[in-house]
């Protein structure tokens, strides 16, 4: 691909300069490359960027050849780099004893670099014409309603009718129609409008190649979707209720207490003991569970018979292609009453759709694009995800310079989808709007085949692995960054991958941004993956696919996996595993440059990581079975860029990964570390740095931390007694994200939080902080943050703040000049009440505040008008001492929060002028068992106000207990 040229020509440069003199055997020839592939960098840019149509098989078959040259030459380069050159601190006697040691590689590597040359030159003299540049977008669905649909469904999945005798039974909605439709789209609405219906709510995909060894895996998401809800309310509170009684609410408290207890052990659990666990937690429930994208009859029955019976009412939500698989799954009527058939848009649907994608909600078509968008909605043929598609992919493109593209689009679409409206013709229409990417974002979206079918993948690990892979090309005065940073949000802005936001961590600190693909799209890009050999796939859905005669360049594991150890060689061992789907036993693995495994057990293959010789992307994150045989492998992968190891279980991290001078990111959160090695500050190329102890401790930082100057981001790090520690963070002027704790448990030196407020004051960069005391929840509470008040100038930048630990006061510098803070947290602060509103409310954009445990002193919390939270929009109000027992907000304090959440614990809360609130849209209430007219206390207030209002406008109440 292009972008492994890229990073070639950007590698083979600083050699050049470095080694020329002195090896010159292998530098001469070195320096030849550069040129050669300069040009074939070109070339594959050139046709990265023509009209697929355009190009023949022969000019596709060259490319994929000339792709493979460029990668050959890389692993030259890189060879040379790990076996041959000389290191930069070498002395006389070292560097004449490694000149004279590699004089046989140096050879050999000469020989290989010239043949890669004589391929070269060849491929460079052949002709090849691009065809005319276009450039693209694409899609994922959004939910439609087309005619009201998901009302009238949601109110049948609601319905209990009293003229069908087993109508409490358990039922199954079936959803069915082809690809594209938005039957998935449809099924979540449904879920999301019936959350006051159902007590207890999860939402599971299944995948083409589901069988019965995959029922555990389901049962096992079900089963921490109850334990932990998507919303994350576990139960919905609804007026209209009347049947739950105070012994259910006690009933359900206990069970749901209980069931906590046992989560822990959920992933030890065998089938047999989580169908027992889940007919437990969900026995005398109404619960609703969205099965998503079943292809088969078999499928169906080996997840129905898991499946707990009921006779509340509960629902099941099943959405398929295949209409005998919807039959098979709602077979207890004949009349269709339960299967939904997903229409396409009629043409009014469709234009409106149309028209909101690309010209916005409230915009129109220009008069001399009209005919365009007629004939393009044509051929869309109704089909909500072609339209998001196109629409998105011209949103760009105004007239009358835009004139040409919407009638290039036009054309380009051709009579497929007219023809053939089906699964297809919907490929058609998703290809074409990955073709006209431009050539920088094509391979980027093409990793993504990487990750396996309906997983939510992390932003922050996929950016990294771009940038490690060389994906990303470096621009005058930009940093990698944010130029990657540019290359996701506009791949979000085109609807190629749909962002979300884990819900898991809404209540508990800064949100993690997921993404994910749509599964068309998916099979898209796997397709072109495998194409371009940019990728290949090994078990799972990719069970039984063969890459014995291909040179495997980046290898992604999904499960099932079966590896040999090099001492296997006898020919019977070896003959009894070839041809199996799930086996890598002939795979050579000297040229893999990036490894990532999805499967935890698939741990029989860590035992080949000494035959990664070039790779630069390890991601083994919740892999089991990572011992320290494999650490040593690891700590030898000199090119290594890109290394996860979090949620394994090592327990030990060798000096000697301070010799992987490339790496860049280092994640080893949740893993069982308890520090990690002084070398791992010689890693001055180290960007990022995460680390975490049982999901508290941190990184005791050793002198020589300021040595890292490339560090963007640190967490989580403590400083205990070193002075000299706390002053050398001051140094990391490149830092943007930090989270840091002080450790109080100890004889705490004053010198060393005077130092990292002083530090503290120099990190003008920082855009996240999260600083607090390791000890803060033990009593009696130590003011140890007052040395926040000494930070002289504050970081201006910041958009995410997080204080935990007893202060006094807040700092004064918390005002109007964090212009950019946005989210807001504090933890056992303990602060009196008014001068914490009277702070807080100087924050200009805060839309975001977590108060969390602790974080008031007093019987009386007052939000005043005086003081108001213009921007504010979500407020979290953690568990307080049982002597502050009312909340109150009086008209105008918070004219723009939409989401209030209470954890009022096992205190009585009451709310004063919740009716203040003009556009509150929810209300959560979490805490722990309570009597039920307790209960009936603590909702009144919202009760009352909706009694007040229009339907339409009542406010969503989620009564919850804390986990």
């Amino acid at each position: 691909m292009e972008g492994t040229v890229q990073s070639l020509v950007s590698n083979v440069g600083p050699l050049l300069g470095q080694e020329f003199k002195q090896l010159r055997g292998v530098g001469v020839e070195v320096a030849r490359l550069r040129n050669e592939l300069a040009t074939i960098n070109t070339l594959l840019r050139m046709q990265s960027e023509a009209d697929e149509s355009g190009v023949d098989h022969f000019v596709r078959e060259w490319m994929k050849q000339l792709r493979e040259v460029a990668y050959d030459a890389e692993d030259c380069v890189d060879l040379y780099q790990f076996r041959i050159r000389c290191r930069s601190g070498d002395r006389l006697f070292a560097w004449t004893k490694r000149l004279l040691t590699t004089l046989l590689a140096r050879r050999r590597l000469a020989g290989d670099i010239r043949a890669l040359r004589a391929l070269q030159v060849a491929s460079v003299r052949a002709e090849v014409t691009p065809a005319a540049k276009n450039s693209d977008d694409n899609v994922d669905g959004r939910f439609v309603d087309n005619k009201g649909k998901a009302t009238e469904l949601a109110k049948k999945v609601s319905a209990v009718r009293s003229e069908v005798d087993d109508d409490k039974k358990r039922k199954v909605f079936s959803i069915v129609g082809f690809g594209g439709l938005g039957k998935t789209a449809l099924a979540r609405e449904v879920c999301r409008r019936l959350e006051r219906e159902f007590q207890f709510q999860a939402q599971v995909a299944v995948s083409q190649t589901f069988s019965s060894k995959d029922v555990k895996g389901l049962l096992k998401r079900v089963l921490r979707q109850i334990t932990h809800p998507i919303d994350p309310a576990t139960k919905i509170v609804d007026n209209a209720m009347t049947s739950t009684t105070a012994g259910q609410l006690q009933e359900d408290s206990s069970q749901q207490r209980a069931g906590t207890e046992q989560e822990a052990n959920i992933d030890t659990m065998d089938v047999d003991a989580l169908v027992i666990e889940l007919k437990k937690r969900l026995d005398n429930k109404r619960y609703l569970i969205l099965i998503d994208d079943v292809w088969s009859i078999a499928a169906w029955d080996a997840i129905r018979s898991k499946l707990p019976g009921s006779n509340c009412g509960s629902r099941i939500i099943v959405t398929t292609r295949i209409h005998t698989v919807a039959k098979a799954c709602s077979s207890s009527d004949t009349n269709d009453y339960y299967i939904h058939h997903v229409k396409k848009l009629d043409d009014a649907e469709s234009k409106q759709l149309f028209i909101s994608k690309a010209f916005g909600s409230t915009g129109s078509c220009p008069d001399e694009l009209k005919d365009a968008m007629e004939s393009i909605l044509k051929k869309c043929s109704g089909l909500p995800l072609a339209i998001v598609s196109i629409a998105s992919l011209l949103a760009s493109y105004k007239p009358p310079e835009g004139k040409e593209m919407w009638e290039t689009i036009k054309n380009s679409i051709g009579s497929q989808m007219e023809n053939n409206p089906t699964l297809e013709g919907m490929r058609q229409i998703l290809t074409l709007s990955y073709n006209h990417l431009p050539h920088h974002l094509k391979a980027c979206m093409m990793y993504l085949s990487i990750f396996p079918e309906d997983y939510m993948i992390v932003k922050d690990r996929l950016l990294k692995r771009w940038i490690a892979e060389g994906l990303i090309a470096e621009k005058r005065g930009l940093g990698q960054m944010d130029l990657v940073e540019g290359y996701f949000n506009e791949l979000v802005s085109r609807n190629m991958i749909d962002m979300v936001i884990n819900k898991d961590t809404l209540h508990q600190g800064a949100r993690e941004e997921q993404c994910r693909v749509h599964d068309m799209m998916l099979e898209i890009l796997v397709s072109k993956s495998l194409e371009s050999n940019f990728v290949s796939l090994v078990g799972g859905q990719y069970e039984g696919m063969s890459y014995t005669d291909q040179t495997i360049r980046r290898l992604s594991i999904h499960g099932g996996v079966e590896a040999v150890h090099k001492d296997s060689s006898s020919s019977k061992n070896m003959s009894a595993h070839f041809g199996t789907g799930n086996s890598i036993k002939g795979m050579m693995m000297q040229h893999v440059r990036s490894l990532s495994i999805f499967d935890p057990e698939a741990h029989n293959l860590l035992d080949r990581l000494g035959e990664f010789t070039l790779l630069r992307v390890l991601d083994l994150e919740d892999c089991n079975g990572l011992t320290n045989k494999h650490m040593s492998c690891i700590c030898r992968m000199y090119l290594l860029r890109f290394l996860s190891l979090k949620g394994t279980d090592i327990k030990e991290m060798p000096p000697r990964v301070g010799d992987l001078e490339h790496l860049q990111t280092l994640d080893v959160r949740k893993t069982q570390l308890e520090d990690l090695p002084k070398t791992v500050t010689k890693l001055e190329k180290m960007e990022h740095l995460l680390f975490s102890y049982k999901g508290d401790s941190g990184w005791m930082l050793p002198q020589g931390i300021n040595k890292m100057k490339a560090l963007r981001q640190l967490k989580n790090a403590t400083v205990v007694s070193d002075a000299k520690v706390a002053e050398e963070i001051g140094e990391l002027g490149q830092l943007q994200e930090l989270a840091i704790y002080v450790d109080t448990g100890k004889e705490m030196n004053m010198d060393v939080v005077e130092k990292l407020a002083s530090s503290l004051s120099r990190m003008h960069s920082l855009r996240w902080l999260d600083i607090g005391n390791l000890n803060a929840g033990k009593w009696p509470f130590k003011q140890i943050m007052t040395f926040l008040h000494d930070i002289k100038s504050p970081p201006q930048l910041l958009r995410y703040l997080r204080i935990c630990g007893h202060i006094d006061k807040l700092p004064n510098w918390m005002d109007e000049s964090l212009t950019d803070l946005v989210e807001l947290e504090i933890r056992w602060t303990y602060l009196d009440g008014a001068q914490l509103f009277n702070v807080l409310c100087k924050l200009p954009n805060l839309k975001r505040l977590f108060l969390g445990s602790y974080f008031i002193r007093g019987d009386h919390m007052v939000a005043c008008s005086s003081k108001p939270f213009l921007e504010l929009k979500e407020l979290i109000l953690g568990y307080t001492a049982s002597n502050c027992r009312v909340y109150e907000f009086v008209e105008g304090s918070m004219p723009n929060l939409e989401m209030l959440v209470v954890y009022y614990g096992d205190q009585g809360k009451q709310i004063v002028g919740i009716e203040h609130l003009k556009k509150l849209k929810e209300v959560q209430y979490i805490g722990t068992s309570e009597p039920i007219e307790k209960l009936k206390q603590i909702l009144r207030p919202v009760e009352q106000l909706n009694d007040k209002l229009d339907v339409s406008k009542r406010i969503m109440i989620k009564v919850s207990y804390d986990w």
